[in-house]
């Protein structure tokens, strides 16, 4: 297994002294339990945030080890009309054997119904201690059935116990304090809420207690809180060994006394996890307990996914599930992925171009948050634009006026400079480019750009009503107005039974050439 940064903390118990040391990473059995000596070690193989990224899943597969493999949600992605993405990664889950997986907002995109049918085919358990639900049976009958609701308590639990190597690991799970804001489909979840920090923080410590009662001494929580709050609860409950994060997409790689180590309102060593996002990384935790069940030497590993090849059995179950890809092209050059949703992503351009060009349209628009992936030199197929573009949203396209453009656009620039993770993201275009004010957090300056180049000043202080352009988006941007102004309504827009990844598959074909990932320049910054 390749590993790097690998780091071993020795814990004095209610001392926060700690003598860090660069150590090998140890392969084997050499971390069972030893019966002469009082200790107890245990080996955690953990993932969090694969936002349904199958490619990625297979070469975890090749690569993650543990006496018990976790999750710290955000396993899936997307709504019912994912349903094969949902088969799929609920049968990578499988087959690492993750017993127990945080319900991240992700998990929720989807109606109660279709999630209680993956549910049913995992194997291990999903957990989320602070959601709370009215129950269906004291619902409006039209809406039930209409938004398929079902009682997602009947199986989402609170907390589990499995049994390792003979000792008892309780685990917690937590859902976001904002999964209603986070959901995709809004209406799908109106009779659901989670609990604010405080209540989350109260309910975990009562849940610690419940299973001390049961002879539990060792206690993971698997968080999808992020990690501002995952240290906030670390240092203000009493119990927690470990926190296997997600949410805020950290690489925490090693073990840094103050980042993802961290001391319990009585003293004791926390430690918490985070591999990213998107299945790039994962992570194996080597812990030691002593008697008490309080840790007392770690080691954190971090493993980069692609170090790893597709197990060729694996791959046919996914293709089984998926289908078989199709090669479409080859990319001659893309440039490494946009470290912030600030930056301009020349990726989701490249889509634009293929919407706008397939679709003749004037315009085209995608959120720089739904990329989930990246083109990379190489052959490329449909499987690898799938993973980039992996929301089943189907394509639209309506006539908006340049006042409806301006205000989209100036409202998604506002939101993502001021939200934590800088969600949604500037959004990519093609057709448009336009100036950013990072200091004033909002847009400055816009132009059409025709197919034959030429500029064209939108004034985005006055935008005109009367003039429209002809806009290629998904139905999503087009017409949800999650964190945008709605573009279209629904109703005005012609819908197709296709989505982007499509499109963009169909676009290389066209361009029957070697690709070059380059489109940029379409956003500017203004610091002034």
């Amino acid at each position: 297994m390749k590993i790097y940064n690998t780091i071993i903390a020795n814990f004095n118990s209610r001392n926060i002294s700690q003598n860090l040391t660069k150590l090998s990473f140890k392969s084997g059995n050499d971390l069972e339990r030893n019966p002469d000596v009082d200790t107890f070690e245990l080996k955690i193989g953990y993932v969090n945030d694969l936002h349904g990224q199958t490619n990625n899943m297979m070469r975890i597969l090749s690569g993650i080890k543990g006496d018990i493999i976790l999750s710290g949600g955000d396993n899936d992605i997307g709504d019912e009309k994912n349903r094969p993405v949902h088969d799929a990664t609920t049968k990578f889950l499988n087959l690492a054997n993750v017993k127990a997986t945080a319900l991240g907002n992700h998990e929720m995109d989807t109606k109660q119904g279709d999630l209680k049918e993956t549910a049913s085919k995992f194997n291990g358990n999903i957990l989320a201690i602070n959601i709370e639900q009215k129950p269906v049976e004291h619902q409006n009958a039209e809406e039930v059935e209409k938004f398929n609701k079902t009682n997602i308590k009947d199986f989402i639990k609170p907390s589990v116990i499995i049994n390792v190597k003979g000792e008892k690991i309780g685990i917690i799970g937590t859902t976001p304090v904002d999964l209603t804001e986070r959901a995709t489909h809004p209406d799908y979840h109106k009779d659901c809420k989670a609990h604010d920090l405080d209540t989350t923080t109260n309910l975990i410590q009562k849940e610690i207690n419940e299973l001390k009662k049961q002879g539990v001494n060792k206690i993971i929580l698997l968080s999808h809180l992020g990690i501002a709050r995952d240290k906030e609860v670390a240092q203000n409950t009493e119990g927690i060994d470990v926190i296997i994060g997600g949410h805020t997409h950290e690489l925490l790689e090693g073990i840094v006394e103050g980042e993802n180590l961290l001391y319990s309102a009585s003293g004791e060593p926390v430690i918490i996890t985070e591999a990213g996002k998107d299945g790039k990384h994962f992570g194996e935790l080597n812990i030691t307990f002593n008697k008490d069940g309080v840790i007392n030497k770690a080691q954190n590993n971090i493993a980069d996914t692609s170090l790893y090849h597709r197990n060729l059995v694996h791959q046919y179950m996914f293709n089984e599930i998926l289908g078989k890809p199709e090669q479409v092209g080859i990319i001659e050059y893309a440039p490494p992925a946009p470290k912030s949703l600030l930056e301009e992503n020349p990726h989701a351009n490249f889509m634009c171009d293929a919407m706008r060009y397939e679709m003749d349209a004037d315009i085209g628009i995608w959120n720089n948050a739904a990329t989930r992936n990246y083109f990379k030199k190489g052959n490329i197929d449909t499987s690898d634009i799938k993973e980039i573009a992996p929301f089943a949203d189907n394509i639209s396209v309506a006539e908006v006026s340049e006042a409806t453009l301006v205000k989209a656009f100036k409202k998604a620039t506002e939101i993502s400079y001021n939200s934590i993770g800088n969600k949604p993201g500037l959004l990519a275009v093609s057709g448009l480019n336009y100036t950013v004010s990072p200091s004033k957090k909002t847009v400055i300056a816009m132009n059409f750009v025709d197919k034959d180049g030429n500029e064209y000043p939108i004034d985005v202080n006055n935008p005109r009503t009367d003039k429209k352009y002809k806009v290629v988006a998904d139905s999503f941007i087009m017409s949800w107005g999650a964190d945008y102004e709605v573009l279209s309504p629904k109703e005005e827009c012609e819908e197709y039974p296709f989505n982007k990844a499509y499109l963009t598959c169909e676009y290389i074909k066209h361009l029957d050439r070697p690709i070059v990932i380059n489109q940029t320049g379409r956003i500017k910054y203004d610091n002034i």
